[in-house]
């Protein structure tokens, strides 16, 4: 089984597939992210795989073709070299309206380079999380077909394909310098199932593929340090957008897990509210307003919903996700047990998810967006919310199942939604709010926070209100603009958790407790630290530095996952995780305003005068 790093990400704004840098489709779920899977090799070997690869040994490189999610791996033999081209079609609407084209399909192409090289493809689906070996049939000119309770599956080729026992089909050909074969793997819910012819519509599929991909990053508004980590970062969140609804899913997995062998395995693919604000900023930042607008759109109509009360985490449709279980058949991956589907966070409460929602809404609106009377009434109505609520523990943004607590990071998001809900009246967005209810709240939590949560003794905030233990997230007290990253309470705060959370090369552990043992060092956590530099904690040189080193640590094809093994390099967690390209993106943006001396989009606005003075 390979590591978690080692796959990238190919996908069309519905469903995403891993592929390894042996050729093997590890995982796959259709019709969407969260659909039980058809290939998930990635958490055991015997649920399911599809490889295309040189049938002897070879080593391996790849690469996306540039500004695309086409994934190009090349195998180098001894008698060749050969390239196979992994993608899934997307298409502008007007291409859409005028070709027919399945809603569900994975292409790969193989072409020998130079020299000779057998090709051998191994197709083995095992439906519903590997509980189903399903019957393969060969329709002839239609290609191998798998009939599933929850569609069809459908594989063709341009080389012969046999039929094995146990439900699983190979081939192999001889490829010459310069030959190509042509696979594609679709799937249809609904009839009839649409099927393209192969070779040259294949390759007419592929660019229009490339200048789908081409055209969106040329969207991309940014110039700044690491500007290919920012792209692929774009490119990578682009991937985890679910486009009939506009929601951000956390991964494309589940149950990859933060500690290798351990038992810390979630299910992330649904949808966070958590993650909101960060994304919204990201995505308006880099110029990518048509997915931000979407976003902002899920965000209302999913807490519309269940409004003055928030769930944690919604399905990509803004519904409620499957109440978590476990998959006991599953071995896990690399022994990492138990692998679960659902999440239980989904009844937790976390406070801190109106600030995010309210602020979301305040980076739309900041960015040219309005607001209708509806909308207007159930912000207030959140905002009488955590005026009533804001006093009371919950589970906190990192969803610890060891019961409640008052954090620190709730208090200052409820903090936050009052702020932005008294910006958004004074800037006439928001009419009849209880402006003085949500003053005096705001003030009180302020002083809540500076008493409780400061600790003298240690010179820091602290991650629960009266505690002793730090946490990463405190570094958004900056982000929020609760407090300026030039303060010194601020700077007090950076140090010390760069002290007792630091790893290497400017990684960040998000905390250290029991909840935690031997789980890796935090992606986001990680870029936290560099924007808090960029916002003002340090200068304008560390702030680049932490950041460009940080970027270098993903993958090869410039994918992280949610956490890194300080130690090794090795990703840990889902894959790839959105959350931390989004860390990655909002550090960039704000290291570019520094560098640039423009005030940042966060909340906190500094003097010019203490940037300078930092710098010096």
């Amino acid at each position: 089984m390979e590591r978690i790093g080692d796959h990238a990400v190919v996908g069309n704004g519905r469903a995403a597939a891993l592929v390894s840098r042996g050729g093997t489709v590890d995982w796959l779920c259709w019709p969407r992210f969260d659909s039980p899977s058809i290939f998930a090799a990635l958490v055991d070997d015997g649920a399911g795989r599809w490889t295309l690869a040189p049938a002897t040994p070879f080593r391996s490189e790849r690469h996306y073709l540039p500004e695309t999610n086409v994934l190009v791996t090349r195998f180098i033999t001894a008698t060749g070299a050969l390239a196979v081209t992994d993608f899934m079609p997307v298409a502008s609407q007007k291409e859409q309206r005028r070709l027919l084209l399945p809603d569900h399909e994975l292409v790969r192409m193989a072409t020998c380079e130079r020299g000779s090289v057998e090709l051998e493809t191994v197709f083995e689906p095992r439906p519903d999380y590997g509980r189903v070996r399903p019957r393969l049939r060969d329709a002839g000119g239609l290609g191998l077909r798998a009939e599933t309770r929850a569609g069809l599956l459908t594989l063709r080729a341009d080389l012969p394909l046999a039929i094995e026992p146990a439900g699983r089909a190979t081939g192999r050909a001889v490829l010459q310098a310069g030959e190509t074969r042509h696979l594609s793997l679709s799937y249809a819910d609904e009839w009839p199932a649409i099927l393209p012819p192969l070779g040259a519509p294949t390759r007419e599929a592929l660019a229009r593929t490339v200048r789908w991909w081409r055209a969106w990053v040329g969207q991309l508004r940014y110039d700044g340090p690491g500007r290919d980590a920012v792209v692929r970062s774009a490119l990578a969140l682009k991937l985890l957008v679910y486009a009939p609804s506009g929601a951000v899913v956390a991964a494309a997995t589940t149950s990859l897990p933060e500690r290798v062998g351990g038992d810390l395995n979630w299910d992330y693919r649904f949808c966070w509210l958590r993650d909101a604000a960060l994304t919204v900023r990201a995505l308006f930042g880099l110029g990518f307003r048509d997915e931000a607008d979407a976003f902002v759109s899920w965000l209302l109509h999913s807490t519309r919903l269940t409004q003055p009360e928030l769930r944690v985490l919604y399905d990509v449709h803004g519904n409620a996700p499957p109440r978590e279980r476990t998959l006991e058949h599953l071995a896990g991956h690399r022994g990492s047990r138990p692998v679960r589907v659902g999440n239980g966070a989904a009844d937790q409460l976390q406070l801190d998810v109106y600030g995010e929602v309210i602020d979301a809404v305040t980076h739309f609106v900041r960015s040219g967006g309005t607001l209708d009377r509806e909308t207007q009434r159930m912000l207030c109505a959140l905002g009488d919310e955590v005026c009533r609520s804001w006093q009371g523990a919950d589970e906190g943004i990192w969803e610890p199942r060891s019961g409640k607590g008052h954090n620190t990071h709730s208090r200052v998001l409820c903090w936050t939604a009052l702020d932005r809900l008294l910006e958004l009246h004074a800037k006439g967005h928001l009419c009849s709010a209880p402006v003085e209810l949500f003053e005096r709240n705001r003030a009180a939590i302020r002083r809540d926070v500076e008493e409780h949560a400061w600790n003298a003794r240690l010179g820091s905030y602290t991650a629960r209100l009266g505690g002793e233990e730090l946490d990463a997230a405190l570094l958004l007290l900056a982000w929020y603009g609760f407090e300026d990253a030039r303060s010194a309470r601020m700077r007090a705060t950076f140090a010390r958790i760069r002290e007792r959370l630091g790893a290497r090369d400017g990684l960040l552990y998000r905390y250290r407790s029991g909840d935690s043992p031997g789980e890796g060092a935090f992606g986001i956590c990680s870029f936290w630290g560099a924007e808090v530099l960029a916002l003002g904690a340090g200068s304008a040189a560390e702030a680049r530095e932490t950041f460009e080193g940080l970027c270098r640590l993903s993958n090869d094809v410039g994918l992280f996952a949610e956490e890194l093994d300080p130690g090794t390099g090795e990703a840990l967690g889902n894959f790839p995780q959105a959350f931390t390209h989004v860390g990655l993106i909002n550090a960039a943006l704000s290291l570019e305003q520094r560098l640039r001396g423009e005030a940042p989009l966060t909340h906190a606005v500094p003097p010019r005068a203490a940037l300078e003075e930092a710098d010096a």
